[in-house]
């Protein structure tokens, strides 16, 4: 994928609305804008339906089925899993620090936006009950077991990228979101 595109993509994923919306189909086989718009209550409807469509063109989001209602007919997105939507080590290289730091800035914002919905969704959120957390902890690696340990994490995530897992009791898996960065500690500035 050339720089261009690679940037076209994030500049398409990384629009707070949009994220939002990606993070409501993850986990599921699909839903339709008014289940969409349901989860995202407070988006405009026109607005929503021009964000699905940007994902959509951008083929994030990809039309599962398509179902008369009335005369018209309802479309069912689900995300799109296809490896043309991400990006490799090679596309993410190919930005300039202007770029990387743009779309880090993006992420840091949604993440921002969902901590104070969950803060704001009752009267006193519970982070020990709920799992919630945050912290900033200093690893000391070497390359080599910076490696292995990106692989140990992703190994460890993978059972949980899908929400119906074996549950021998019966319980329903709850979304919870996961969010990491890691960068070197610049030290003395």
């Amino acid at each position: 994928m050339n720089r261009d595109h690679t940037k076209q993509l994030l500049d398409t994923m990384l629009h707070p609305v949009r994220m939002r919306v990606m993070m409501a189909l993850a986990g599921s086989q699909g839903m339709t804008p008014q289940q969409i718009s349901e989860q995202l209550s407070d988006v405009p409807q026109a607005t929503l339906y021009r964000h699905i469509n940007r994902l959509a063109g951008a083929g994030l989001l990809q039309l599962v089925e398509e179902r008369p209602v009335r005369g018209t007919l309802e479309k069912v997105y689900a995300l799109n899993r296809a490896g043309h939507s991400h990006l490799s080590g090679e596309d993410m290289a190919s930005l300039t620090k202007e770029d990387h730091l743009r779309y880090f800035t993006a992420f840091a914002v949604s993440l921002i936006d969902q901590f104070s919905r969950y803060l704001s969704r009752s009267e006193s959120a519970d982070l020990a009950a709920d799992g919630a957390g945050y912290a900033q902890v200093p690893l000391f690696m070497t390359d080599d077991e910076l490696a292995e340990f990106s692989r140990a994490v992703n190994q460890a995530v993978l059972p949980y990228l899908q929400p119906d897992g074996a549950q021998p009791d019966g319980k329903k898996r709850k979304k919870r979101l996961l969010a990491t960065i890691m960068m070197p500690e610049i030290s003395g500035e």
